[in-house]
């Protein structure tokens, strides 16, 4: 094999996990060559030029909760990285015409709030100071690879004492953590595995502010806002302070394919070879070790170190022989759950939505954020009743964003691009298939903003729609689920990707997980990739 083909590390998925790993293992001098299926880096990560002078962010669409510590570390805003903050940050209009707009004013919070409730406006901000303390005590959780507490079987895997010290001392740090919240363990306890409407219902009493806050909690996830796990995701709005401060989230500037490319950038001046349109058919391995890859050309490429960045059904079901695995391993690996009811629509438009219930022209405060079309709880638990029965919601849940709202480098001048992230779009169908309804289903999309928002059917120029199985395909993420993996409580931290191996290792000595697929999982904050970086240069210095 010429040398040219030799690293000391490879990584397997160009998305901005597997780059944050190349970049940290590079930051100490291995050679190290990224892999990457597609023309375009950054996996959901990424920014594509859909029509002329028109740069969408096709997959995931803004940023909080990416570690500031990266950003540093890798110097990303030397190599182009801007996130430009919203405010206001989220808009719901009703039915009835009136409507809540919310962000980090809190005298604007105050105002919109009090148009419902005078005791919700007292207690949003004591719930905000709830949910910031369970936050600092999980934040640091995040960035670093989570322990195996739980007394495997020795022919599951032999655990050393320097690991298990290790993992001692982490479990001991999260229990200290932990009696900081003092009385309000059970209330943190609950918000970690629990159900989002229970929780929501007894902080407040205003049905829209309820139900502004429980679409955060299912978005990307199938399960309603009554399912157990649904209201971990309600920490993530106040976690995470990329967008400047905590909690506040931003739009990367040229697309989130910015995070990507500057990590590359980075990459790429400390030696890393970036392959892209180099799909991984295989990861070699001899005698249970890694040895190399061989991509779908017949290409072999040699190292010792393999980190991969896709999800564990292709890793582990796909990309290895099944006799290379222990039965027990693989057979945990077959049970993970990659449920998903999401879908994606991006527009181009003409102009701005106009809402009837702010109905003025251009650009105004309430496009700078989230808008919402989920005016109700009930309406949340009924788009998820029709997905229980494998149908797309009737009446879907939309969470979409205008980053062209502040940032005018991605559309032609006057133009404007609007995405639009649904639930509940079932991956698995009762009858039919997505190819053959996924554009009926964005017309039901668009129909639902245009109760809210008339001339927008009028106003759309280009459009793409990408249903779960668009997203299985084009993202390489098994059963379309965005966070490689449901983000239930069986899995998460210790237990993710299966219990016994949450530190990155794998049966497979010298393979690694380093994207969603691992701890602390989905969203764009780049832990999973420094994590295992750090966990693999532990195991080779």
């Amino acid at each position: 094999m010429s040398i040219a083909n030799k690293y000391d590390a490879i990584i397997i998925g160009g998305g901005h996990n597997g780059l944050v790993c190349a970049g940290y293992l590079a930051r100490e001098g291995k050679r190290v060559c990224v892999l990457e299926r597609r023309h375009v880096l950054g996996g959901c990560a990424t920014t594509e030029q859909l029509w002329p002078g028109y740069k969408v962010s096709t997959a995931a669409y803004v940023i909080s909760l990416f570690l500031p510590q990266i950003i540093r570390e890798l110097k990303l805003k030397e190599y182009g990285l801007t996130i430009l903050p919203r405010s206001p940050s989220s808009f719901t209009p009703l039915p009835d015409g009136q409507s809540l707009l919310l962000g980090p004013d809190a005298a604007l919070c105050q105002r919109e709030i009090g148009k419902f409730s005078s005791d919700d406006v007292v207690a949003y901000p004591k719930y905000n100071a709830f949910l910031e303390r369970i936050a600092a005590v999980l934040e640091p959780v995040l960035s670093q690879a989570a322990p195996d507490p739980l007394p495997m079987p020795a022919s599951w895997r032999r655990i050393g004492i320097g690991k298990k010290m290790r993992d001692a001392k982490k479990l001991w740090s999260l229990y200290q953590a932990m009696s900081k919240l003092g009385t309000d363990q059970p209330e943190a306890i609950e918000l970690l595995t629990g159900a989002a409407r229970p929780i929501l219902d007894r902080w407040f009493k205003s049905d829209v502010l309820k139900a502004t806050l429980a679409t955060d909690a299912i978005i990307g996830a199938f399960l309603s806002i009554s399912s157990p796990g649904s209201a971990y995701v309600l920490l993530h709005h106040v976690m995470g302070e990329a967008g400047g401060a905590r909690g506040v989230w931003g739009y990367v500037q040229g697309g989130m394919g910015g995070l990507s490319e500057a990590i590359a950038a980075a990459c790429e001046d400390m030696g890393v070879t970036i392959r892209r349109e180099s799909p991984v058919q295989a990861i070699l391995t001899n005698g249970r070790r890694t040895c190399g890859v061989q991509l779908e050309d017949g290409t072999q490429l040699e190292a010792k170190i393999v980190a991969s960045s896709v999800d564990a059904h292709l890793t582990f079901e796909k990309m290895l022989d099944p006799a290379e695995l222990p039965e027990d391993f693989l057979q945990a690996i077959s049970r993970i759950d990659y449920s998903s009811a999401s879908a994606k629509v991006n527009l181009a438009l003409a102009e701005p939505p106009r809402f009837t219930c702010a109905d003025a022209a251009g650009v105004g405060p309430h496009h700078h954020g989230t808008m919402h079309v989920g005016p109700s709880l009930d309406y949340l638990e009924r788009a998820y009743d029709d997905a229980k029965y494998g149908r797309p919601s009737e009446n879907p849940i939309l969470e979409m964003t205008m980053p062209t709202s502040v940032d005018h480098t991605i559309a032609p001048e006057g133009k404007h691009i609007l995405s639009m992230f649904v639930q509940f779009a079932p991956y698995r169908l009762a009858e039919g298939n997505w190819d053959d309804i996924k554009e009926s289903f964005a017309d039901r999309c668009v129909e639902a903003l245009a109760q809210y928002a008339p001339n927008v059917p009028a106003a759309i120029e280009h459009r793409q729609v990408l249903s779960p199985l668009d997203l299985e395909r084009t993202f390489g993420i098994t059963g379309g689920n965005i966070m490689q993996g449901a983000m239930n409580a069986h899995q998460l931290f210790f237990f993710r990707p299966v219990p016994g191996w949450a530190d990155h290792r794998t049966p497979i000595r010298g393979l690694y997980l380093c994207g969603a697929a691992s701890h602390p999982g989905g969203g764009v904050m780049g832990a999973c990739g420094k994590n295992a970086a750090e966990e693999i240069l532990r195991d080779i210095r």
